[in-house]
């Protein structure tokens, strides 16, 4: 063969073949898929739909023995102990400003942590865990004013709105440093 002659196209063929074989068989990036995909723990309050980042959930407890707690905001129902830990228990429905419908026996407590940090919201109902694509949520609905928009993630299409749970954990108002008035 002399310097002119072209390779076999066959040997071309197989070096592309190979090339997109070993692309095909990387393993995708596990940080671009949990950025395309939020996982939310989907609850009710009052007639409204939220969503909390499953991340910060550490489990969902039912409502029982619910202790109030003086000299706390009204957002605050009170604590209750789960498993030997007390844990206070937030009214978002009373800081949001959404009606309330009092509590019943289906009420659950979501419980929140973060490091340092750990609360229960209460929920009228939870409806389960979902995966909604973090580019389908839109900002704040004109009817989500605001309390409500500044602890706003996003609303998806179907009206879920997906709360941020590092700005509620973070809330200066959940920390209670009053003494009770003699």
């Amino acid at each position: 063969m002399n310097e002119q002659t072209p390779k076999p196209a066959g040997l071309d063929k197989q070096k592309v073949l190979h090339e997109r074989a070993v692309a095909l068989a990387r393993e995708p990036a596990k940080e671009k898929l949990a950025e395309a995909m939020l996982e939310v723990v989907e609850f009710r309050l009052a007639a409204e739909r939220y969503g909390i980042e499953s991340a910060f959930v550490r489990e969902v407890y039912p409502l029982r023995e619910l202790t109030p707690v003086p000299c706390t905001p009204p957002f605050v129902m009170g604590i209750v102990n789960v498993r030997g830990q007390i844990v206070t228990v937030v009214d978002l429905k009373r800081f949001f400003d959404l009606p309330q419908q009092g509590l019943s026996d289906l009420n659950k407590v979501v419980i929140l942590r973060a490091p340092g940090m750990g609360v229960g919201i209460l929920a009228d109902a939870v409806l389960g865990v979902r995966a909604v694509p973090v580019a389908a949520l839109q900002p704040a609905l004109p009817t989500l004013t605001g309390v409500r928009e500044e602890f706003l993630r996003g609303v998806t299409a179907e009206r879920l709105v997906v709360l941020d749970a590092g700005k509620l954990l973070s809330m200066p108002l959940l920390c209670v440093n009053e003494e009770v008035g003699g």
